[in-house]
């Protein structure tokens, strides 16, 4: 044999050897991480791109950044937005702070209850919010001010939701739950034993907790703030329903009206920019203050933690309490159920003004109510399957490290995290509505936008479950002659039921009230609830927007008690403020 021959046989030789112990799943590793890339790279790298390039020739140019920062009406906007971030997260830190400490550490009554409405405050989607306070509060027949009259004869409105301080105390009703989750996870683990030593050198009940207890969950109450001055600044639904009749914008409204003819995508690409950069600073900051872990329990979780008696006190621990949870949810609910069922919804309750018309007309009459629904629900089951999918994959990739950049994936599935819904959905409009692609308006951009916007929620959740797993039972099925997909299907799957039916629900809830993000990508047959609830509110068809609404919120509750009853008490506040 010549050399060439002996060479070019060890060679194959070689290769041969290698494709023995070629793992095909390797093939589907690297789809995942395609998939990441085009649902999260691609769309942020376009979004930067159509901010910096003239849609004619091509080139580089900082002229859409001219025309979206050298408007003062865009500059107050922007300013708008900060100060409405900072106002929403201060509100939210008074509202929520006295709760969490009462319903963690003390003996004030009805802690059950209190629970269930916050559970209902954090499942109520702030656009739906708006609208129930809309119909509280609006300057002429809004269900308070036509109190207020009736009372004292009064021609002034008591309180009126379209101003700037209405909207700070409406989002801040939504967005408190976000801070007493932060702070309630700190407090259950602030051991007893150190408040015990400040009582024993002379400190009373209260000087304990302002300088003992409090000061222990600091972080977290900054984190829980943090995460609320976000939800504040990204939110579009809230604004758009009580800033625009108001004649004040902020970013997201101001993005909005990019879209009015003519359509300006670049420069909302580059509008979008800072209120990017600030989501990203802040979620560093917040994740920074988190990982102080030594803040909450320097004698270990297992330290004794005993209620404190308060004495009177828990009656108004207690009626601070139930004054929140009325305004947040017991209010907004009586109002959205009566006029649900109103003739006219002004005229307030009366057997004469009861009908079930509004929910027929909805549902048999109007073109697009019906279709909405079930798209609301098609879309939301398909992106709860397509975020767990692709979030368990991923999770299992990194917790396992199957792969060197395992830790790149993880990073990707996170990302969309601090990517605000109306800039993701700016980057989606960017990377796949021009052709060839063309899906603007379609089934398929709404779901994978949506998957995208929700992929940390199911991340993080099989993250958690599949560290949970001992990966030598894994070990064993490979040991025994099966493959890793063996293993996965019939090892890894069953193990992990409940927590994906968990995370399942945690997707699907979020992604069937999505407003910003479907407003912008659907269309005129792909509307969802979301869409038409807005839609409606433009309208003035309060009876049928409220009947919408309240459909959502029932089946909302359904689908969260049946979570209840598979996978424990409080399996939204809990999961969500550790994911």
């Amino acid at each position: 044999m010549t050399l060439g021959g002996a060479v070019r046989g060890r060679l194959a030789g070689g290769i041969v050897a290698r494709l023995r112990h070629f793992d095909p799943t390797i093939l589907i590793w690297l789809a995942i991480a395609a998939v990441l890339i085009l649902l999260v790279v691609n769309p942020l790298f376009r979004l930067i791109l159509t901010s910096l390039q003239d849609p004619v020739t091509g080139a580089l140019t900082f002229d859409h950044y001219i025309y979206a920062y050298g408007r003062q009406r865009h500059l107050t906007a922007l300013l708008y937005s900060l100060w409405l971030g900072l106002a929403v997260a201060a509100i939210s830190v008074v509202l929520a702070v006295p709760i969490a400490w009462a319903v963690s550490r003390t003996d004030m009554p009805g802690k059950g209850a209190t629970r269930i409405l916050l559970l209902g405050a954090f499942i109520t989607p702030p656009y739906l919010g708006a609208i129930s306070w809309i119909l509280l509060a609006g300057p002429n027949a809004g269900w308070l001010n036509q109190v207020w009259r009736f009372l004292t004869g009064a021609e002034a409105a008591l309180v009126n939701v379209y101003t700037f301080w209405g909207l700070v105390i409406v989002i801040a009703l939504y967005s408190f739950p976000y801070v007493f989750i932060f702070t309630t996870a700190a407090l259950d683990v602030v051991s007893s034993e150190m408040e015990d030593a400040a009582n024993i050198l002379g400190a009373g009940k209260w000087q304990t907790t302002f300088r003992i207890t409090l000061p222990l969950v600091l972080p977290a109450i900054l984190g829980g703030a943090m995460v609320t001055f976000l939800e504040a600044i990204a939110l579009f639904g809230t604004p758009a329903l009580i800033g625009l009749p108001a004649r004040f914008t902020v970013v997201t409204t101001q993005l909005y009206q990019f879209f009015s003819h003519p359509v300006r995508v670049e420069a909302a690409a580059a509008y979008a920019m800072p209120l990017l950069l600030v989501t990203v600073l802040l979620f560093w900051v917040q994740q920074r203050l988190l990982r102080r872990k030594g803040f909450v329990a320097l004698t270990g979780k297992g330290g004794e933690r005993r209620p404190i008696r308060l004495g009177r006190w828990r009656w108004a621990l207690l009626g601070h309490t139930w004054l929140v949870l009325s305004l947040a949810v017991i209010l907004p609910y009586a109002v959205l159920a009566q006029a649900a069922f109103a003739k006219a919804w002004g005229q307030g309750f009366s057997f004469g003004n009861l009908t079930l018309a509004n929910f027929g007309y909805l549902l048999f009459e109007h073109q697009s109510a019906a279709r909405s629904v079930l798209n609301s629900f098609t879309y939301g089951a398909a992106t709860a399957f397509l975020a767990i999918g692709l979030g368990l994959a991923v999770a299992y990739i990194a917790v396992r490290r199957l792969v060197p950049f395992a830790r790149v994936l993880s990073f990707l599935a996170m990302a969309p995290f601090v990517i605000p819904g109306i800039v993701l959905a700016i980057g989606f409009y960017a990377a796949y509505a021009p052709p060839p692609l063309s899906l603007y308006g379609t089934s398929t951009i709404l779901i994978l936008a949506f998957a995208t916007r929700f992929l940390p929620i199911a991340y993080a959740n099989s993250a958690a479950a599949v560290r949970a797993l001992n990966p030598e039972m894994e070990d064993a099925v490979r040991i025994l002659g099966g493959t890793r997909m063996t293993a996965i299907r019939r090892v890894v799957a069953p193990l992990l039921k409940q927590s994906l039916v968990g995370a399942w629900l945690l997707v699907f809830i979020p992604a069937t009230r999505e407003l910003s993000t479907a407003l912008f990508l659907s269309g005129p047959n792909t509307r969802v609830m979301s869409v038409m609830l807005f839609d409606l509110s433009e309208e003035g068809k309060f009876e049928h927007l409220s009947a919408l609404g309240l459909m959502l919120l029932v089946v909302t509750v359904v689908i969260v008690a049946v979570g209840y009853r598979v996978i424990g008490r409080d399996f939204m506040l809990r999961q969500q403020g550790s994911g």
